[in-house]
C-alpha cells in the first residue's frame, strides 16, 4: 500500500517537483496540493493523507495554523515541516501545532523521501543528533537568568519520568536503555506509554515536553 501525501507550498514548481520526484516511487502517492494553509486544511479533511509535506510561510493562514488545525481534525494524518532551517524561526511553533518533525528545502532528496516514509510510519522525523541541533537553535531563547526547576508532571512513574528525561536529551531508545540498565524493549514500552499519557502524538512532543517541564536545559 503506498503512502498518500498532500503537498502544501505555495511555489507551484516546488510542488511540481516535488511531485514528479514520487512519482517515480511507487510507494509514494501524492493525493493533492495545496497552495496556501487553509487549502492544505481543507484537501487534508478530503483527501485523508497519510502525510501533509507542510511549508510555513504561505499566503493567508500559515502552515503553522494549518498544522494545528490539521494535528485536531485528522487523526490519522501526520504532518511533516518544510522549510530553511537556517531562516525560518516558525519550526518549534510548528512542533508546539503538532507537527511531527521537519525537513530542510535544500536536504538532498532522497532524504526528503526517506522522511516522509518515517513518518508515514508513525515515528518522529528527527533522530538523536538532529535533535540536540533543534533544541540547540530553536528552544534556547533566550538563556534565563536562572534556572527554572523540574516542574511536577502528573500520572508518571519515577522511571517514566527519567526515561522523559532521556528523551529530551535526544537518546534514543537504545541509548535509554544503557543508561538506565534496561532492554531496549522495556525502554521502548516506557516511551509508549509516556506518548499515551501525556497524548504526545510521537518523540518530538515528549522533547518538547521535557522541556516545557524543566526536566533537561536547552543546551549551550
Amino acid at each position: 500500500m503506498s503512502i498518500r501525501v498532500l503537498l502544501a507550498d505555495d511555489q507551484p514548481l516546488v510542488r511540481s517537483g516535488l511531485r514528479v520526484i514520487m512519482t517515480d516511487h511507487p510507494d509514494l502517492e501524492v493525493v493533492g496540493e495545496a497552495a496556501s494553509g487553509a487549502e492544505a486544511v481543507r484537501l487534508a479533511r478530503e483527501t485523508d493523507p497519510d502525510v501533509v509535506l507542510m511549508d510555513i510561510r504561505m499566503p493567508g493562514m500559515d502552515g503553522i495554523e494549518a498544522t494545528r488545525l490539521i494535528a485536531a481534525s485528522c487523526a490519522t494524518t501526520r504532518v511533516l515541516v518544510l522549510t530553511t532551517f537556517d531562516e525560518d524561526e516558525y519550526v518549534y511553533g510548528a512542533l508546539r501545532a503538532g507537527a511531527s518533525g521537519f525537513v530542510v528545502k535544500d536536504m538532498a532528496v532522497d532524504d526528503i523521501l526517506a522522511a516522509v516514509r518515517v513518518v508515514a510510519a508513525g515515528d518522529a522525523l528527527i533522530a538523536p543528533g538532529i535533535t540536540r541541533r533543534l533544541i540547540a537553535d530553536l528552544l534556547d531563547r533566550p538563556a534565563p537568568t536562572t534556572v527554572r526547576p523540574p516542574q511536577p508532571v502528573e500520572g508518571i512513574t519515577e522511571r517514566e519520568r527519567e526515561v522523559l528525561t532521556l528523551v529530551g536529551r535526544g537518546r534514543s531508545n537504545a541509548e535509554i536503555a544503557d543508561e538506565l540498565f534496561i532492554s531496549v524493549a522495556t525502554a521502548k514500552s516506557h516511551v509508549a506509554r509516556l506518548f499515551a499519557k501525556l497524548n504526545a502524538r510521537d518523540r518530538v512532543q515528549l522533547v518538547i515536553t521535557a522541556y516545557e517541564m524543566g526536566l533537561v536545559a536547552a543546551p549551550r
